[in-house]
């Protein structure tokens, strides 16, 4: 998925309501501050691809907002794969009241910090302050991990 320019974005069905170019530039943005270089690809698609792998590669039969997917080669130039689910993404912007590109951003953060090796499920809190931190940085909205703490 990933461009000679470096990461890349795949939309499965682009949306009138998300400019490609933002989202697009975020993930340059995202490979230059967050991944140190690294480059990775994200696709954006719809509810029924999330579930199904969410339920292939992770057992649990349910869409989700965003699936992260390394390359398993820790000095590999590529970090990896994102999935976000542009459904599960609309409504969480609905939900908590900001842009659909907001939401997005959040997601490819999120999923970006979990293919750095960060697992909120599994640490002490490291994934959630650093997910802090960028958000301030990037100036985006709460963060998934701070909405299920809060």
């Amino acid at each position: 998925m990933s461009s000679p320019e470096g990461s890349s974005v795949l939309f499965r069905r682009p949306p009138a309501t998300l400019r490609r170019a933002v989202i697009t530039g975020f993930a340059r943005q995202l490979q230059k501050e967050v991944a140190k270089g690294r480059p990775f690809g994200v696709l954006i698609t719809g509810d029924a691809e999330l579930r199904r792998l969410n339920r292939d590669f992770r057992g649990k039969d349910y869409a989700t907002d965003v699936l992260s997917f390394a390359s398993g080669m820790g000095g590999a130039p590529h970090l990896g794969e994102l999935a976000i689910s542009l459904g599960r993404a609309r409504a969480q912007a609905r939900e908590f009241g900001h842009l659909l590109e907001d939401e997005v951003r959040i997601l490819m953060l999120h999923g970006v910090l979990h293919l750095l090796g960060h697992d909120h499920e599994t640490d002490t809190g490291q994934m959630a302050r650093a997910e802090k931190r960028w958000r301030a940085k990037l100036k985006l909205p709460n963060g998934l991990i701070e909405r299920v703490q809060v």
